[in-house]
């Protein structure tokens, strides 16, 4: 499987009907795996980048991913959207790359750190979503994981809990923390900028 370059993805195509794709790639058909691959690519490619701190470890959760997909294939039962299932996959890829990997195994950690809650529940946000998505990445793996899964994929505590080992509690509490962390970043950042067009 080639190696995943940015440059030259192709545009995400909505999930319709894929049974001949599906049928051909489980009879390991290279041009089939191929078509799925470019398909899905791109976005998952963000899925992954979501949950770790650099490119290149993304791209290894990608390519891990894809391997899993072509591998349970054959389990997919086509009740749900193609692109939610390969999702789920990167998703738990992503997880267990973290659990796994050295790099982050000491900073995936789910100790109380002493944040302290603020008491603003909606900052003036000037940001972006990609400045917005770059401050997620900034929190500690721990937070940066369990708002992702809460916040962005729309897991359950309960079912956070269960993926990382944790109690629902323990999720919930790093959720807050890692919100509380980030409206306090997002108040700097905005204050920052409404210091800048003010200089102007």
């Amino acid at each position: 499987m080639q190696r995943f370059k940015p440059d030259s993805c192709q545009p995400f195509i909505q999930m319709t009907d894929h049974h001949k794709l599906i049928k051909d790639c489980i009879r390991g058909k290279p041009a089939a795996q191929q078509e799925l691959y470019e398909m899905f690519a791109r976005i998952m490619l963000g899925v992954c980048y979501r949950y770790t701190k650099s490119m290149s470890d993304a791209e290894d959760v990608l390519q891990e991913g894809f391997i899993k997909v072509f591998r349970y294939l054959s389990q997919y039962k086509s009740e749900g959207e193609l692109g939610a299932w390969v999702r789920r996959i990167m998703v738990n890829t992503a997880i267990n790359y973290l659990k796994k990997n050295r790099h982050y195994q000491a900073d995936l950690s789910f100790k109380d750190p002493g944040l302290h809650p603020v008491s603003t529940d909606n900052p003036d946000m000037l940001l972006e979503a990609k400045e917005l998505a770059d401050l997620i990445r900034q929190l500690p793996p721990g937070y940066q994981t369990i708002f992702n899964l809460y916040a962005v994929e729309g897991y359950s505590h309960v079912e956070i809990g269960k993926m990382l080992g944790i109690s629902d509690v323990t999720s919930r509490s790093q959720y807050s923390r890692a919100r509380a962390l980030l409206i306090i970043w997002l108040e700097k950042e905005s204050g920052d900028l409404k210091k800048d067009s003010y200089a102007r």
